[in-house]
């Protein structure tokens, strides 16, 4: 018999508060999951109002070519004469952008395909598994630089291209979880009140999954962001600003040779360095969570 509407409002309010708790517990339980937290946070606000707050100079200066850090410039002029911190400040967007794109598409497939593939199983499962082993062979980053050379790859088109690339380790690893949830007295309850396939994985399922969806998406952020830079100082994807484009300029430049210049490349890199680090941090305080087992 299908519960009352009231206690399923009351079942739904009980997850959402679990989900809060959890999430509350991830900010603050560990120290390096904290300063994870902070780091990321303080990188999306800068990102939100640098364009405000510290706006790119449009045009070159010649009179200040890479000039060492100043009072006037914080962290030194870059080969145009362009204050380096204002673009530090703006060149987070772009990335934080294009990993957000990615891993909500990204997330979306593995969890569509690997839910469905579990339930439904027979020739299907069998198709998309076969599919997911030959997806999984295929070199992402030669792929993707083969098909700069055919498609004009910009935020957009890039992002979903790795979100395409990206679904069949997501698909294996939440089919494996669906199928041990398919197991659970819950879903053959479902199953047996007859409950629409739509129901069962968006109602049912894809709660229980929010703790493996969280820690993935953090770690396809990741991913996506190692591959946009590497791209970008390839010279392949064509950015306007973006750390990753600081990092090529800087090199051409051969700002490496020439000490007073050397924050040039430095800062981006720091900067990038700070965001992989922070989303693995969260990503492991997000594994302590909701897989206790793992805690120390």
């Amino acid at each position: 018999m299908t519960q009352p509407a009231v206690f399923q409002t009351i079942s739904q309010s009980s997850k959402w508060k679990k989900t809060l708790v959890q999430a509350r517990y991830a900010i603050f339980h560990d120290v390096s999951g904290f300063i994870g937290f902070v780091i990321l946070a303080l990188i999306c606000i800068l990102s939100v109002i640098s364009p405000w707050v510290f706006p790119v100079d449009s045009a070159s200066n010649a009179a200040a070519i890479l000039q060492p850090p100043s009072t006037e410039h914080i962290l030194g002029t870059d080969h145009l004469g362009r204050d380096i911190f204002a673009q530090i400040a703006n060149g987070g967007r772009d990335l934080l952008v294009m990993a957000l794109i990615t891993a909500t598409l990204g997330i979306f497939l593995g969890v569509i395909l690997g839910a469905f593939s579990a339930i439904i199983g027979g020739k299907v499962d069998s198709l998309l598994l076969l599919l997911a082993d030959v997806w999984l062979s295929i070199p992402r980053l030669p792929l993707l630089v083969v098909l700069s050379a055919f498609i004009t790859l910009n935020s957009v088109t890039f992002a979903v291209l790795l979100a395409i690339l990206s679904w069949a380790g997501l698909y294996r690893t939440i089919r494996a979880e669906v199928l041990s949830l398919k197991e659970r007295p819950f879903i053959e309850a479902a199953f047996m009140q007859d409950l629409s396939l739509s129901h069962i994985v968006f109602k049912e399922i894809a709660p229980n999954l929010i703790g493996f969806i969280a820690i993935n998406y953090t770690l396809l952020m990741k991913a996506t962001i190692y591959a946009q830079v590497g791209l970008v100082f390839l010279g392949i994807l064509p950015l306007e600003q973006n750390w990753g484009v600081m990092i090529n300029q800087a090199w051409t430049q051969g700002v490496i040779y020439n000490p007073d210049s050397i924050v040039y490349i430095l800062a981006p890199t720091l900067m990038i360095c700070l965001l992989i680090v922070s989303l693995v941090w969260v990503g492991k305080s997000l594994e302590d969570v909701f897989h206790p087992s793992l805690r120390k």
